[in-house]
């Protein structure tokens, strides 16, 4: 990962004002492993060449130390890197609202979000309260879900997983257990407006939804529009409140780079976890994603890796990666020792 350009990068994403020409020339070291910026508006946050417009050792003591050290080995190096950049793309992205004094945005209260202790997932049935049982398939049916939902009560698992169309239906079922029901939104592309996103989070949380799964603005990221990539996912964050809220990532499709950011603005907009992948996209959880997504949010973030996680070794590979919470429509097979052919 080439630190000095993604901090600078993410600086410039930040500082870019409305209706401006696009930013400063600012090449990755690999022109073509990269998109161009975008000239899409965002909040007025810093005029050009103003001294918030720059990535500086006075702005970002912490964040210049991580891009201009010697290696990527030093996880609390990078961890401060992401605090720096976190709370700075908090401050600018909220400063420019009139009265409104920045200040620190907490995460929705809920559940643990640190790393599993391994020692304690002794069986293939330990890992049950660690699993969202999943069922996202457009084709479901209300009587797909109420099975569903029966597993989870008989198996322990942590939540089901379902269409907002379908968290009714769940809610019922699960009533009188601790295994709760959680909508997808803006699923499975993230490409809805994040006030559509905000209006169905809403609207599953009447239903019954006791989590929400976002999934991130992809091409937001790609084009450097950081303020609206934030603004959609506070935008949930706020709308959900107090219910936790989780922001899919679909880091098949994004650079490390990419992936690093995504995880900062997450954490900035009080997200709760950062997950993996819808399992619609083309590819699933790795450990190394997993493993980097932990580095990046820490143990006041959950993370949570999804999609091909069809047996009880992929998921101990994830737990010990880094991952708190595990996505599987193969949750049965994973609980009794075998394998599923279960795409997500």
């Amino acid at each position: 990962m080439h630190r000095e350009w993604l901090a600078g990068r993410l600086g410039q994403g930040l500082a870019r004002n409305r209706g401006e020409e696009k930013d400063e020339e600012c090449e990755p070291p690999d022109k073509g492993h990269h998109e161009a910026d975008s000239t899409a508006p965002s909040p007025p946050l810093a005029p050009r060449g103003s001294d918030d417009a720059r990535f500086s050792r006075e702005r970002f003591p912490r964040a210049w130390k991580w891009a201009k050290g010697p290696g990527m080995s030093d996880s609390e190096d990078l961890f401060h890197f992401v605090e720096d950049i976190a709370n700075q793309a908090r401050r600018r992205l909220e400063a420019w609202k009139e009265g409104q004094t920045p200040g620190a945005r907490a995460p929705a209260s809920g559940p643990s979000t640190a790393r599993v202790a391994m020692e304690t997932v002794r069986s293939h049935a330990d890992l049950a309260p660690y699993i969202d049982h999943t069922l996202l398939k457009p084709e479901a049916r209300a009587e797909d879900v109420v099975k569903l939902a029966e597993e989870a009560r008989q198996y322990g698992f942590a939540t089901v997983c379902v269409n907002s169309t379908h968290v009714a239906t769940a809610a019922r079922v699960l009533a009188g257990t601790s295994t709760v029901p959680i909508a997808v939104v803006g699923f499975p592309l993230g490409a809805s407006l994040p006030s559509a996103k905000a209006f169905e989070a809403r609207e599953s949380i009447r239903a019954g939804a006791r989590e929400i799964d976002m999934v991130l603005n992809v091409g937001a990221l790609k084009a450097h529009d950081y303020a609206l990539v934030h603004q959609d996912i506070a935008a949930v964050v706020e709308a959900s409140r107090p219910v936790p809220v989780k922001v899919i990532l679909e880091t098949a499709l994004l650079t490390d780079e990419e992936k690093v950011i995504a995880c900062s603005l997450s954490k900035a907009a009080g997200a709760a976890f950062v997950k993996t992948s819808t399992g619609f996209g083309p590819g699933g959880a790795t450990e190394a994603d997993v493993a980097l997504m932990r580095r990046v949010v820490g143990d006041t973030v959950g993370v949570k890796a999804s999609g091909g996680i069809r047996s009880a070794e992929d998921a101990m590979k994830m737990l010990r990666a880094g991952a708190n919470r595990l996505g599987a429509s193969a949750s049965v097979a994973i609980v009794s020792g075998q394998t599923s052919s279960s795409k997500y």
